[in-house]
């Protein structure tokens, strides 16, 4: 009997061991996380919803828009300070035109932007973090009700607010834009006016992290409660493919591996890594059913770009009149959003993004050598354009799972493994000397050498 148990107990270590996994954490990155004060995105949001209106279409200096955004720039070039001369800010005005629609006329807009220049001068990307600070009542037509917006989108705007603080006095790579949308709730107006210049001017977008609804941790009628999951969603087939890559897409059988579904897998991963007791829900959907956000213009313009959201949204506090109704107190107001809950969602935004920001560029020319017929694997690719790798991971996953599984690492540009491309997904990824991970890329097939 006491030798069973033994026995038992074996291989029960034996199944704990198997089953441990290791975390590294960059030390610069975890004391930023640390930093981030639930106080100080709960004063922030309380600013913003103290404003009576911050509707697109309000032109009062005082308690409106305007004034609203004087605000998110004052922090901004109060953290400017911080940065030795790498961070600007400007609130960049341009007009509405009118639609007929939620813009009677053509009217002014602008948006509120943070620039923290990249230390690297050949690295040109880009890497966006949004949110928009325009609110509204259940009439999306009511510019002058009081309108506070607390959670939507005041908990976005006062995320950018606070990650701005903390990342101006750090150096990266690549630059960091942060931005306070207008115009979200008429139609993406702020977004596109942004993506279309991103894309006209040619700006090396790395990716845009849009966050939009991140405050609250109970559910109207479900009446869930719960502050240990949140969701980021990402596009499955990409809005501005073309035809040749809907063709390799079909037949590579790539339906699930967008550049914006990798980057949202990269924020799972790295938001788990860095934010304890905290789950990063990855759903299959460019945003909430039929519904939309600002990072729709940038992925329309073929960029990579996804949401981020609470997991469990309550429209007793949103999109509705702040009202008093048979007993049930209505309207998006401050009291009733969790900021511990907004902290950790700010934390996973800060974990992403600073490892974005800090890794080299891309792999280039990722190629699966399908030559010969082989239950091998061997992947091959060039070194990125910028950014020096200390060496590259290439990732496995099983067709069934929606996370890579296994990191194979190789300071060479080719890795040739024990696993047939028949029954696994790879990628490969950039790695900085720091331990900064890049976005992972797809391979394409290799059918002869060039």
């Amino acid at each position: 009997m006491r030798k069973n148990l033994y026995t038992i107990f074996l291989v029960f270590c034996s199944q704990m061991v198997f089953a441990q996994t290791t975390i590294i954490r960059n030390s610069e990155i975890a004391k930023m996380i640390s930093e981030i004060s639930s106080d100080s995105l709960e004063h922030h949001v309380r600013v913003l919803a103290s404003f009576n209106s911050r509707h697109t279409l309000s032109i009062d200096e005082e308690e409106g828009m305007p004034a609203a955004q004087q605000y998110v720039l004052s922090k901004f070039n109060h953290f400017a300070k911080q940065s030795g001369g790498r961070m600007t800010a400007e609130i960049e005005k341009f007009v509405i035109p009118g639609d007929d629609r939620r813009i009677p006329t053509d009217s002014p807009a602008a948006n509120v932007m943070a620039t923290l220049k990249g230390i690297n001068p050949a690295d040109d990307r880009i890497f966006i973090i949004s949110a928009h600070m325009d609110s509204r009542n259940k009439d999306v037509m009511d510019e002058k009700g009081p309108s506070p917006g607390a959670n939507d989108n005041g908990s976005g705007t006062a995320a950018v607010i606070e990650l701005a603080r903390i990342m101006a006095s750090h150096q990266f790579s690549a630059t960091i834009l942060f931005v306070a949308f207008t115009g979200e709730e008429q139609g993406l107006k702020g977004a596109t006016y942004l993506a279309d210049k991103a894309k006209n001017e040619g700006w090396n977008i790395g990716a845009v992290l849009n966050n939009d609804i991140i405050g609250n941790s109970s559910s109207s009628e479900t009446l869930i409660k719960d502050n240990l999951m949140m969701r980021v969603f990402s596009e499955t087939i990409p809005a501005a493919e073309t035809e040749q890559e809907a063709t390799i897409r079909k037949y590579i059988n790539a339906d699930n591996d967008s550049k914006s579904r990798q980057l949202a897998r990269y924020i799972k991963e790295h938001g788990e890594r860095y934010v304890d007791q905290f789950e990063v829900k990855l759903i299959y959907r460019a945003d909430r059913f039929l519904r939309g956000g600002d990072q729709t213009p940038f992925a329309k313009n073929g960029m990579t770009a996804i949401r981020i959201s609470e997991m469990n949204e309550n429209f007793l506090h949103q999109h509705e009149n702040v009202r008093m109704e048979d007993g049930v107190q209505y309207g998006d107001l401050p009291d009733f959003m969790d900021y511990e809950y907004l902290r950790k969602v700010t934390a996973v935004n800060l974990a992403s993004l600073a490892s974005l920001a800090d890794s080299p560029d891309q792999p280039l020319e990722v190629k699966i050598d399908v030559r010969n017929l082989s239950n091998q694997t061997t992947l091959l690719w060039k070194a990125p354009k910028f950014g020096k790798a200390k060496g590259y991971f290439v990732l496995m996953r099983e067709t069934s799972s929606s996370m890579w599984e296994r990191k194979f690492w190789t300071t060479d540009t080719s890795l040739t493994l024990p696993y047939s491309k028949d029954n696994y997904f790879f990628a490969v990824q950039s790695v900085a000397e720091s331990g900064a991970e890049g976005i992972p890329v797809l391979p394409t097939p290799l059918f002869k050498l060039n």
